[in-house]
């Protein structure tokens, strides 16, 4: 038990608790504490009758039985995987940073299920942190199930497959990977690549709630691609690298 409250404790804070709730919810809904009908998302019980909660506990509900508990495991999986390696990678020292990631998302994918009666929210907001994570590895080749190796940048549709054999459905998978991309685009792609607006920005109590752990000014980024060339010819040349890699199923 100590070794597995040692292994619990070294996961990054807002991984840990993302991926206990994601344990713990199921597991009231699972044990009967509280009825499932008050956990998913329903627009009516959302907007009409006021149930304010029910984006909260979507996002962490997933009905576990004998048909889909090996499709929760694998999305947990993936949850503790690529959640902490964006937390302790590209936003690392940066936790009101990747709240706002998460945050930004979550609320895009809110708005989604509710026009697209969407009543679990779970593996949506896992693919979207699992795209950026591919986006900003890209180039790494990662291996899947039986040695398979591909591009990084190409995981996020090899599990939207994968899901699909064994859950029968991509549209949860789908709109988490649109929404990722959004994010990424909107913060990465278009102002540092093409020289555009920043449109997103982390908000500022975020950074007194969760402050940098390391100096620097709040918030991130790098000049846009022309100036990066032009400073890169004065340096001796240099490519910009979005971040580590990692391969599939390592700790």
């Amino acid at each position: 038990m100590s070794d597995l409250g040692d292994w619990f404790r070294s996961i990054p804070p807002i991984t840990r608790y993302w991926f206990a709730g994601s344990i713990a919810v199921p597991l009231i809904g699972k044990l009967g504490l509280v009825s499932p009908v008050y956990l998913f998302l329903w627009p009516d019980a959302f907007i009409n009758r006021f149930q304010i909660w029910r984006p909260i506990t979507a996002t962490f509900f997933f009905p576990v039985g004998p048909g889909t508990g090996f499709l929760y495991l694998v999305n947990l999986y993936f949850l503790y995987q690529y959640s902490s390696r964006l937390e302790t990678g590209a936003f690392d020292g940066r936790p009101a940073d990747y709240m706002f990631m998460l945050l930004f998302n979550w609320i895009c994918i809110v708005i989604t299920g509710l026009a697209m009666d969407m009543q679990l929210l779970m593996i949506p907001l896992i693919m979207s942190v699992l795209y950026v994570w591919a986006q900003l590895n890209r180039d790494m080749i990662v291996s899947f199930w039986f040695g398979t190796r591909f591009k990084a940048c190409y995981l996020p549709w090899v599990i939207l497959g994968f899901n699909y054999i064994i859950g029968g459905s991509v549209i949860n998978e789908l709109i988490g990977n649109l929404v990722g991309h959004l994010y990424f685009f909107l913060m990465f792609k278009y102002p540092m690549d093409l020289g555009g607006r920043n449109f997103l920005s982390t908000p500022q109590f975020l950074y007194r709630w969760l402050p940098n752990r390391r100096g620097g000014v709040s918030g991130f980024g790098v000049p846009p691609a022309s100036m990066r060339r032009a400073a890169e010819d004065q340096q001796g040349g240099g490519r910009h690298n979005w971040g580590q890699g990692f391969r599939l199923g390592d700790q």
